[in-house]
C-alpha cells in the first residue's frame, strides 16, 4: 500500500474526522492521486479498532541506541569534510608555489 493511503488516514486524524473510504478517497482525490478502491477499503478495514493515537505514539518511541551509530557516521563524515578541506588548502599552496616559482622564471 501506498503512503499517500497512510498518509490520507493519518491527515483525517489528525483533522478529527472520521476515517472512511469517501474520506480517504476525498483526500487522495484532492492530493491529484490516482485513487485505488481496494486500497482505500483495505486501509480502512485495517484500521478499524485501531487506536491510532496510540499507534503514533508506539512509531514515534525511538530507542537510544541507534542514534550512537548516526552520530559516529557523522563524526566520520566531518572527518572525511575535514580532510578534503585541508587538501583543497594544499593545493593551493602548491598553486602559488607554481605561480611565485614560474613568476621567478620571467621576472
Amino acid at each position: 500500500m501506498g503512503m499517500e493511503y497512510v498518509y490520507a488516514a493519518l491527515l483525517l486524524h489528525s483533522a478529527g474526522k472520521e476515517i472512511s473510504e469517501e474520506n480517504v478517497k476525498a483526500v487522495l482525490e484532492a492530493a491529484g492521486i490516482e485513487v485505488n478502491e481496494a486500497r482505500v477499503k483495505a486501509l480502512v478495514t485495517a484500521l478499524e479498532g485501531i487506536n491510532i493515537e496510540e499507534a503514533i505514539n508506539k512509531a514515534a518511541f525511538v530507542p537510544a541506541a541507534p542514534a550512537a551509530p548516526a552520530a559516529e557516521a557523522a563524526a566520520e563524515e566531518a572527518k572525511e569534510e575535514k580532510k578534503e578541506e585541508k587538501k583543497e588548502e594544499e593545493e593551493e599552496v602548491k598553486e602559488e608555489e607554481v605561480l611565485e616559482g614560474l613568476g621567478a622564471l620571467f621576472g
